[in-house]
């Protein structure tokens, strides 16, 4: 007699748990993810420093999640690049607009540079002359979806070669940078 009580509380557990994964089932479907999404922290993607910077930054230091970026006017690049075999589209807010949304002066006179770092520590130098010179866009979307690590990103500093025919040199496209993470006025 005990040993079948015990199977009867086993089983009956087991069902139980069951009964609750099934119950549990239709709640889980109907839940959108943008809603998981949205309830979930969202980490940063960019960090921009440097002494010229002002409000919003805070002791010269403003981070960026990819909510932060797209919220920013968006621009769309399409152009061949040494790097995919095709003309692609790039996507994301101009890098003076991100500059401008750190605290940056709306205008500056051309005098400095960026030293932008990607994930893995690798560093090129954009001069500022560059940024209001032409439309270089920190990307986040890649031919409409957004670039993994693997794909490049999450960010990708790209310049308009298409539309500005005298950029397709060794010299821009090694201002190029995936994988950016972070930016410091220098």
């Amino acid at each position: 007699m005990h040993v079948s009580l015990f199977r009867f509380r086993i089983m009956h557990r087991n069902h139980l748990t069951r009964r609750r994964r099934v119950l549990a089932l239709p709640w889980l479907l109907a839940c959108p993810a943008a809603i998981v999404q949205a309830a979930a922290p969202t980490a940063p993607v960019l960090t921009v420093t440097g002494a010229r910077l002002g409000p919003p930054a805070q002791a010269g230091r403003m981070a960026f999640d990819l909510g932060a970026l797209q919220q920013l006017g968006q621009r769309k690049i399409v152009s061949a690049t040494p790097w995919y075999s095709s003309t692609s589209e790039f996507s994301g807010p101009l890098l003076r607009d991100v500059l401008k949304a750190s605290g940056a002066a709306a205008s500056a006179d051309g005098n400095g540079r960026l030293r932008c770092t990607a994930l893995n520590d690798y560093r090129v130098e954009i001069p500022l002359d560059d940024v209001y010179r032409f439309d270089v866009v920190v990307a986040h979307l890649f031919n409409g979806k957004p670039m993994s690590v693997r794909e490049k990103g999450p960010l990708f500093v790209i310049y308009p070669f298409d539309e500005q025919p005298q950029l397709r040199t060794t010299t821009y496209f090694s201002r190029c940078i995936w994988q950016l993470k972070r930016i410091e006025w220098v």
